[in-house]
Parts: structure tokens; C-alpha cells; sequence
């Protein structure tokens, strides 16, 4: 079912002050400014049940300054439908401020036709809960940025990475244009790594243990080398700036990825 593109609920979006874009401008100046994602699996915080299970956004603090905080609202199993529908979109954007970043990246789960709660289409209602997400962080004055979802590994016979994921890049691309938000195309960038790697060196790179053989998600090299890939697109396409980040050439150890135990 097709959604309109004001359906975030008025008590996230809140009242917007007249004078908002000369103060808004004038406190993100003065403060941190906070990197929020919105997104699945594969970039979510993971815990001590879960380990060596990484998601990029455990990587992404260690390639950027401590005034750029990172806040992972990630979660498991989301599309870009459910992660709305249960709210979540509506905690980001009552805490999300002017100057803040709103990264989204979701489209793993949004392919899942068999679940009506989380499967959208790419050219309608994919584009039309995206926008939810770009209206929502535009009224706070915080900077949506679009992510295209990391390619699962997947080779042919020959040893050809594989693309995974349909319409659904081709889709946020489209829409990064339309509504003029900066693009971080993850998918084509972690594919040609994918490819650069190979078969079998990729699976050092994702979640392959001695009882799993899980082509989707990471562990923490894997979850490093996503993140950095994330960090150059933001500085590619100006969301951040060089002295934004750091260590973005360095070895990062792994031994630097802690899985916390799970709250209850």
C-alpha cells in the first residue's frame, strides 16, 4: 500500500520555529554534531551472544573525530517500512538536532516479499518510506544522507561478484537525485571489493565460523573495511569534512570491537 510522504507522526516532527534556520545554524556550530544511523542488520550493534557478529556501525566511531559522535539506532531484521511502523524513525527524530546527520541505509530486508510487514517495492513505496526519512530529518535541520545497502557475498562459477540486491540501489540512487540528498553508494563500492578480494579471502571477511557460514553479515575486519568504505563516501560527497575524520589510511585492530552484554 502506497503511503504519502507526511505520514512521520506530528509529535516526532514537533513545531518548527520561524527563526529556526538562523539559530539552528548558530547552536550546530557550537556543539557536537551527531551521525545517526537508521538501518538493519548488517549495521547494527551486535552483543556478546552475538560475537564475532559486527556490524559497520561498531567500525564507524574509530575513522571519526570525537566531535562527530556516532548514534547506531541499526536494528536486526528492519526494512525501511518496519523500521518506521514500530517507531523507530519517531525516536531518532525526537532526539535529532539542527547540524546532526541522519544516515540511512536500508534495503536487505525491504526485499522480503514473503513478509508483508517489512517488504516494499523499489520504485514506490521503497522511495515513498525513504522520503519519510529525508522529510523528517529536513524539519529538525539535521542532513539526510542515503546509503545504499552492502552487497551480500555471493560469486559465480567463475569467481564473478554478484550483485544481490534487484531494483532496490537503482531505486535510492534515483531518489538521492529527485530530492537532491547526498549519496553513499555502498552497494557498487563493496561489490568491486567483494570482487577485488575473491572467494575465498571474502570470507574472512563476514561472519564464517566453525558452525556458520553466513554470507550477509560481518565480522570485524569486515565491519572495518565497510566502515572505512562509509567514511570515504562521506567525504567524497562533502558531508564531512577531512578534519572530520581520522585514521581512514591506518590499520585498525580488531582487538578495537567489544560486543557489550545485552540489556534486558
Amino acid at each position: 500500500m502506497s503511503i504519502t510522504r507526511r505520514q512521520v507522526t506530528a509529535a516526532a516532527l514537533g513545531a518548527v520555529p520561524l527563526a529556526f534556520a538562523a539559530t539552528g545554524t548558530a547552536q550546530a556550530a557550537s556543539r557536537n554534531r551527531t551521525l545517526y544511523i537508521a538501518g538493519d542488520s548488517t549495521a547494527a550493534q551486535k552483543y556478546a551472544d552475538a560475537a564475532p557478529e559486527t556490524g559497520w556501525g561498531m567500525a564507524l566511531p574509530f575513522f571519526l573525530h570525537k566531535d562527530r559522535p556516532v548514534a547506531n539506532h541499526a536494528v536486526n531484521g528492519r526494512s525501511s517500512k518496519s523500521f518506521v511502523d514500530e517507531g523507530r524513525l519517531d525516536v531518532i527524530l525526537g532526539a535529532i538536532r539542527p547540524g546532526d546527520f541522519l544516515l540511512i541505509q536500508f534495503g536487505h530486508n525491504d526485499e522480503k516479499s514473503a513478509d508483508p510487514t517489512r517488504y516494499t517495492e523499489p520504485w514506490t513505496t521503497y522511495q515513498d518510506y525513504l522520503r519519510l526519512y529525508i522529510d523528517g530529518a529536513r524539519a529538525h535541520g539535521a542532513r539526510p544522507v542515503l546509503a545504499t545497502s552492502v552487497e551480500r557475498r555471493k560469486f559465480d562459477a567463475a569467481g564473478n561478484a554478484l550483485p544481490t540486491h534487484g531494483d532496490y540501489p537503482a531505486a535510492m540512487r534515483a531518489l538521492a537525485e529527485e530530492e537532491g540528498v547526498a549519496l553513499l553508494d555502498i552497494q557498487a563500492l563493496s561489490l568491486a571489493l567483494w570482487q577485488r578480494l575473491g572467494v575465498e579471502e571474502t570470507k574472512t571477511y563476514f561472519n564464517w565460523t566453525a558452525t556458520e557460514q553466513d554470507n550477509t553479515h560481518f565480522n570485524p575486519p569486515g565491519a572495518i573495511a565497510v566502515a572505512r568504505l562509509v567514511v570515504r563516501e562521506l567525504l567524497r560527497t562533502r558531508v564531512l569534512r577531512p578534519q572530520d575524520v581520522c585514521r581512514l589510511d591506518d590499520e585498525i585492530p580488531t582487538s578495537w570491537i567489544t560486543w557489550p552484554e545485552a540489556t534486558a
